[in-house]
């Protein structure tokens, strides 16, 4: 007598859906990763130079080794969150152009090709945290420490809002992009200009005496993800209201997002 074997579960719509994410953002960090030497430093290559940069002009140059903090940290908690948004948002430019073949030939749906370059640059973004661990620890022998406040819990919500954004922006880009190639260089300058009016390379309570200033800086939805993340070692770079401004305009650029992808995919489809 022979038993039956027990019926195979057919997985949900968001098993799938996730099953199909998870493999797509492991080609693409294998594709990354795989045929390169030196493999996981390019991930920490880009923000150590930039911060090797800025260090040497502003520490160096300009003589800021008196400043009551530790610079380099400084400069890691904003570039690190900098490289995921600037490396995502770039890609997404060739979300739908550099695998047109492969779109067009499956059926899972077709936002996973902008979630995956999320994921991909959030998993690097996490992989580049112990590179800020190393120089912690560094700083704590020197006179200016940095020490882990409570504020750390805010980088949570951080990456959260972030990855709301970075999301939104990517299902504006992504499908417009293949109408209007033009679109990829004009992002490049936008992050290129963003870049400066982000906090990063300064801090946003130098601009305490010039509130309307410091007010329109927070419009830009970089700068209250940023203070959340220097929260964990600068309390004084926690700002609410670019904090909340930056909840907001994720919120708006994310609804926008979804209602821009879903208008153009099949026009999208057809041009590809």
């Amino acid at each position: 007598m022979t038993v039956a074997a027990p019926p195979r579960r057919e997985m949900t719509s968001g098993a799938r859906y996730r099953h199909s994410l998870w493999l797509l953002t492991k080609r693409d960090l294998k594709v990354r990763y795989s045929t390169s030497a030196l493999g996981y430093l390019w991930s920490i290559l880009d923000p150590l130079l930039m911060s090797a940069i800025y260090y040497f002009v502003f520490v160096i140059v300009f003589d800021r080794s008196a400043v009551d903090r530790p610079y380099i940290v400084f400069l890691l908690t904003g570039l690190l969150p900098w490289v995921w948004f600037s490396g995502a948002v770039g890609d997404m430019t060739r979300a739908f152009i550099r695998d047109a073949k492969l779109i067009r030939s499956t059926s899972i749906p077709r936002s996973i090709w902008v979630m995956r370059i999320v994921f991909s640059k959030g998993i690097e973004f996490l992989a580049s945290i112990p590179v800020l661990i190393i120089f912690v620890l560094a700083s704590l022998a020197t006179t200016t420490p940095a020490h882990l406040q409570w504020g750390a819990f805010y980088s949570l919500l951080a990456i959260a809002i972030q990855a709301v954004l970075i999301t939104g922006i990517g299902l504006i880009i992504a499908p417009v992009v293949v109408f209007f190639r033009d679109l990829e260089r004009a992002v490049k300058l936008i992050l290129r200009l963003m870049f400066y009016v982000t906090p990063i390379v300064y801090g946003l309570e130098k601009f305490n005496t010039h509130h309307e200033i410091k007010a329109l800086i927070s419009f830009n939805p970089m700068t209250g993800i940023t203070a959340l993340y220097r929260a964990s070692f600068f309390s004084g770079e926690l700002d609410w209201f670019a904090v909340l401004m930056s909840v907001v305009i994720s919120l708006i650029v994310l609804g926008v997002g979804m209602l821009t992808f879903r208008r153009n995919v099949r026009a999208v489809l057809k041009e590809i």
